[in-house]
């Protein structure tokens, strides 16, 4: 059973998700929160397996309450709701530690599916799209550094992966999906697996999205 926290400061639409999400048989809707401060509250009391997130409520927003879910490094997954497709919400949710976004008026059975993906582990936004994001807003990203020539010091978070591991970072930072890298690098798709899991456990990612943002971080990967 798929527990979730809807959190929107609107009561007909948290009411409208929550008869949707509870004419499921495998979902069950735990609690609901009208702002952000009351969704990190309700999140520590219930720890669903889902929070539904808006971004746009009154007091702490959708953002930083999924920032402070996310920091306690507890089980739950955020799936972020935003009003347009590509907007600066969702680069930000997913910065944040959002495992997803969807715009709000998406069909019921992709919000359904989307909640199922969330809670199993998996991104409920292709990495190639989160890179489209990152490439939106890559003026958000800090640009500090030496300024005199001098080469930057390696970001600690790359010290445990190993020479391929780094390498299939890159290119999940890229967008490439496994069979992609399996295909380019000339590797079996199952070792690819392989190394993914293994740069998602080294780095700390909670996902492949996460993971992406990392190889942005890190500046193995730079805006195109």
């Amino acid at each position: 059973m798929t527990t979730v926290l809807i959190a929107d400061d609107q009561p007909l639409q948290r009411f409208g998700f929550r008869m949707l999400l509870e004419s499921q048989d495998d979902m069950t809707v735990l609690s609901e929160a009208a702002n952000g401060n009351e969704a990190v509250r309700l999140t520590a009391q219930h720890h669903p397996d889902v929070v539904l997130m808006d971004v746009r409520m009154p007091g702490l927003d959708g953002i930083e309450a999924t920032r402070r879910i996310i920091a306690t490094g507890a089980r739950t997954r955020v799936l972020i709701l935003t009003t347009f497709d590509l907007d600066e919400y969702a680069y930000s949710g997913l910065r944040a530690g959002a495992s997803g976004f969807l715009v709000k008026d998406a069909q019921p059975e992709e919000l359904l599916a989307g909640i199922r993906a969330v809670a199993t582990g998996d991104a409920v936004v292709a990495p190639s799209l989160t890179r489209r994001l990152l490439d939106a807003y890559a003026h958000h990203l800090p640009t500090g550094g030496p300024t005199d020539g001098a080469l930057e010091p390696e970001d600690s978070r790359l010290a445990p992966l190993t020479e391929r591991e780094r390498e299939i970072l890159t290119v999940i930072g890229m967008g490439w999906t496994n069979t992609e890298i399996a295909d380019r690098l000339h590797l079996a798709e199952s070792t690819v697996k392989t190394h993914v899991g293994r740069v998602l456990a080294k780095t700390g990612s909670r996902d492949r999205i996460q993971a992406v943002i990392l190889a942005y971080d890190t500046k193995l990967v730079k805006p195109s």
